[in-house]
Order: C-alpha cells, then sequence, then structure tokens
C-alpha cells in the first residue's frame, strides 16, 4: 500500500468530521458572512458621501450671485454635521459588526474545544 492509497475504513471519517472540517467551515462561514457585512456597511457609506459629494458640486455650481454663495456656505455648516454624524454611525456600525464577529468566533471556538474533548475522552475509554 502507497502513501495515496489507504484504507477510509480504518480511519474515523466522522470523528475526524466534528473535530476538524465542521468547526473549520463554521468559522469560514462566519468570516464571509462578516466580509459581507462589511463591505455592505462600506459600499453604503461610499454612496452616501458620494452623493453628498455631488450634490455639494451641484450646489456651487448653480451659485450665480453673493447672495446665492453666501447661502451656499452656510449651507455647508449642516453639510458638515450631517458628514460628521453619517461618520460617527458609519464607525458605530463597523465597531459592532467587528464585536459580534468576535463574540462569535470565540462561542465557536469554545464549542470546537468542548467537542475535541469530548472525542478525546471517549477515546480513551
Amino acid at each position: 500500500m502507497n502513501a495515496f492509497n489507504f484504507d477510509t475504513k480504518a480511519f474515523d471519517t466522522k470523528q475526524f468530521e466534528s473535530i476538524f472540517f465542521a468547526p473549520a467551515r463554521a468559522y469560514a462561514n462566519l468570516a464571509v458572512d462578516y466580509s459581507e457585512k462589511l463591505a455592505h456597511a462600506q459600499l453604503d457609506a461610499t454612496k452616501a458621501y458620494t452623493d453628498t459629494g455631488l450634490a455639494q458640486l451641484r450646489s456651487l455650481m448653480s451659485v450665480k450671485d453673493a447672495e446665492g454663495l453666501r447661502s451656499y456656505m452656510e449651507g455647508q455648516q449642516k453639510v458638515a454635521k450631517d458628514l460628521a454624524e453619517r461618520l460617527k454611525g458609519d464607525a458605530e456600525k463597523v465597531a459592532s459588526l467587528q464585536q459580534d464577529f468576535v463574540q462569535q468566533s470565540q462561542k465557536l471556538t469554545e464549542e470546537s474545544v468542548k467537542q475535541a474533548q469530548a472525542a478525546s475522552t471517549k477515546a480513551t475509554q
């Protein structure tokens, strides 16, 4: 028998699946879900900032006199305040996503360790 042909009947694939592959798959699913949520948050933020910037450029292009310029400049304070609030909200959203990911990762790790310990105990009895 060479190294590439081994008897799978002598190998406990169920135990190997439960100890190694199932936790790895669960973590990979968690990581993909987190990446997807993060990408969507970044895309939403980018769209909002782009829309705001374009709206401001359109407002600036419509300025035709001193009164229009004064009105535009006064509006910039509100835009700056709105952007600051948006930035704060986006940062909180990302922090929340990260915290959730860490908590779920820890939970998966704890469950995997318990399963491995149970399998080890069962194997030594």
